[in-house]
């Protein structure tokens, strides 16, 4: 019977182990240090390679401004291959807005800060999460 009591034990105790496991994951902080007012504020995406640019992100958070600043952190990050964008919604409708030929009417930014004439590239977005905590800057 303490056998059996034993082995139990330890199956629970390896099972919640592993779920623990599942569910922790890093933190990526992400930092805008160039935000042009403090009218509405910034939305932030964390996307794979399957929804970036096409669909609702991973994880979504939201910052106010402060002195010209938005901060926002991501928790549980699994590992694998992310990137970040970020937009000033200054009328505070959680879209991006544009103007009638498709240019953007507000900031944005990405991971990399990598910025060309027409929408982001994921190739270009893209990097790595692993065992370490994270901290961007992204510039909009």
């Amino acid at each position: 019977m303490k056998t059996l009591a034993l082995i139990l034990t330890l199956l629970i105790s390896n099972f919640v182990s592993q779920a623990q496991e599942k569910t922790e994951g890093i933190t990526i902080t992400v930092t805008v240090p160039n935000v042009t007012s403090s009218e509405g504020e910034v939305i932030f995406g964390l996307y794979n390679e399957d929804t970036f640019m096409k669909a609702v992100p991973l994880q979504g958070e939201k910052s106010y401004i402060e002195n010209g600043i938005a901060k926002i952190t991501f928790k549980n990050v699994p590992k694998g291959v992310f990137a970040i964008s970020c937009f000033h919604d200054k009328n505070g409708n959680y879209r991006m807005d544009f103007e009638e030929n498709g240019m953007p009417k507000e900031s944005y930014g990405v991971s990399n800060n990598t910025m060309s004439y027409g929408p982001p590239m994921w190739s270009d977005a893209k990097f790595e999460v692993g065992t370490e905590d994270l901290n961007f800057e992204i510039r909009m």
